[in-house]
């Protein structure tokens, strides 16, 4: 007898702005309602930026079952951090980037990446900008934090960073569109915490609309029956790929445009968990 799948089993939210407060902290209704979710069943994940270490961190308390969409999508782990997708940027093509960036903006990026154990490693160039520098600051204690100079990619590159202003990033992303053309994604946008702006390059294929496909593929679940969350323009391709796309109040206004539910409330008032709440009858 075939099993039915129901409308949406599969429930993955992005964390900064979306489920986290703006204090970086899970509400208490929010952890309340997830872990009774779980409890019941149902399938909760993640897609974000954040690495695992950092995600076990801010999550700590929520119950974590399901595949871990990471590093804006280059990465799927286990809860427990097992890899168990990667797609990254080889190491020739890494210092072809770093290169670029040296010469056409005078700027060296942060380096992640994974060493021979699937350990993440952040590597700092020792010439870094004011945007770098605010950003060390904050995981200065971190062990997996490696400082280079010179700065060298290694052989699996998950995300190569560049922080700056507006005008120098822009100016970046077209010199590294124009070289590396579909060699290399890039995402750029103005950091939510610090006043820079992000680029991030990756893998084409490493992104959340495709890390959503593998991980619907691991857990059996199509497309049409995946609900996402998301706040910002990261979010974008993990709405072209869901089969329902839920925006919270304070998300872009471009994501908005392409959410099948617009939410009442901002992260700040934790609407996902009001969401799934809901829905759920919890």
């Amino acid at each position: 007898m075939a099993v039915r799948l129901k409308m949406h089993p599969f429930y993955l939210t992005d964390l900064d702005k979306t489920l986290l407060r703006s204090d970086l902290s899970v509400g208490d209704f929010s952890r309340h309602i997830w872990n009774q979710a779980v409890e019941r069943g149902v399938k909760l994940s993640v897609a974000t930026a954040r690495s695992y270490t950092g995600v076990m961190k801010l999550l700590k308390g929520l119950h974590l079952r399901e595949p871990l969409i990471l590093l804006d999508g280059v990465l799927i782990t286990s809860p427990e951090g097992r890899v168990l997708h990667v797609s990254a940027l080889a190491k020739e093509l890494g210092d072809e980037i770093i290169a670029i960036g040296a010469k056409e903006a005078g700027l060296l990026p942060l380096v992640v990446a994974l060493d021979e154990n699937d350990t993440e490693r952040f590597i700092y160039p020792r010439r870094r900008n004011s945007c770098l520098q605010e950003l060390l600051q904050t995981v200065h204690n971190d062990r997996r934090i490696l400082d280079a100079d010179p700065l060298r990619a290694m052989e699996r590159n998950l995300k190569l960073v560049y922080l700056g202003d507006e005008a120098a990033t822009a100016q970046l992303e077209a010199a590294f569109r124009k070289a590396l053309k579909e060699q290399i994604e890039i995402k750029r946008s103005k950091d939510p915490y610090i006043d820079c702006w992000f680029m991030t390059l990756l893998h084409p294929e490493g992104d959340k609309a495709h890390a959503l496909k593998k991980l619907e593929a691991m857990e059996g679940v199509d497309a049409a029956h995946t609900t996402v969350f998301g706040d910002s323009h990261n979010d974008l391709g993990l709405f072209s790929a869901a089969g329902r796309r839920i925006a919270v109040a304070n998300a872009i206004d471009e994501l908005k445009a392409k959410a099948d539910i617009v939410l009442p409330w901002s992260n700040d008032e934790e609407a996902v968990a009001k969401f799934l709440a809901r829905e759920l009858k919890l």
